[in-house]
């Protein structure tokens, strides 16, 4: 590995926040990647001297090339990715509008289509490269009222596979963790109710804690997961049984 730099998209809460934390614990340098500067600076605040906050909409490949411009200019380019961001823009079908559609597809897999190019060229070189895209377990579940949500996280299950098979001879691993029902902002918004719904569905009747996805990303990232590529790992409780 000639880079101890590493890249986490959508990095300013939650899952994101908590898998940069953890690469800074294993010894990397840490771009993390926001989408207003508030949410750039909060990055910096958190990781101090091992890392940086940068304003990045990875729907954009311009947006994306300057970032990897500046990665370069302070540290290096870098040797481990993770594809977290993502948003949701949830509606039934018959109500929803191709701008909501193209918003999630467009954000949640095709940023990672723009990032995950963008740092290719560099692993390829070194022969060693680390790709961990952030999916769902709705992926495999559906949901109603997530068509585009959904879609965009089978995508990248299938992205994960197709490209794990491309570059596995360089040295580049790629796969995927599919979280189930974490506890962050997102489901602090669910009422009582619908919480209580949600935990008869899992059989160890809790939620997880994005420490516990973030742990997966620090095994995928090392040495010691060199023989794991295209591969969805689920981290859901039981919610989900592959």
């Amino acid at each position: 590995m000639d880079s101890n730099t590493a890249l986490v998209t959508g990095a300013s809460r939650g899952i994101g926040a908590a898998i940069a934390e953890e690469l800074v614990r294993l010894g990397y340098f840490v771009f993390g990647t926001a989408t207003s500067q508030a949410g750039a600076e909060k990055i910096s605040d958190q990781l101090q001297s091992r890392g940086r906050g940068l304003v990045v909409q990875v729907q954009d490949q311009t947006s994306v090339d300057s970032a990897f411009k500046e990665m370069l200019d302070v540290a290096a380019a870098p040797s481990v990715v993770v594809n977290n961001a993502g948003i949701t823009r949830d509606n039934l079908m018959l109500r929803m509008s191709a701008d909501e559609w193209q918003d999630v597809v467009d954000t949640n897999l095709s940023g990672a289509f723009r990032v995950t190019k963008s740092a290719l060229r560099s692993m390829i070189k070194a022969r060693w490269g680390r790709v961990i895209n952030v999916g769902s377990v709705v992926a495999r579940l559906g949901n109603p009222g997530q068509a585009n949500y959904v879609a965009s996280k089978a995508g990248l299950e299938g992205f994960t596979r197709s490209l794990a098979l491309e570059v596995g001879s360089r040295g580049i691993t790629v796969n995927l963790l599919a979280p189930g029902f974490i506890e962050t902002d997102m489901t602090a918004a669910l009422s009582s109710e619908q919480t209580a719904a949600m935990l008869t569905r899992i059989p160890l009747g809790r939620m997880g804690e994005a420490k516990e996805v973030a742990a997966a990303v620090g095994f995928l990232s090392g040495d010691q997961a060199a023989y794991i590529t295209g591969q969805t790992i689920h981290i859901n409780g039981g919610m989900f049984l592959n």
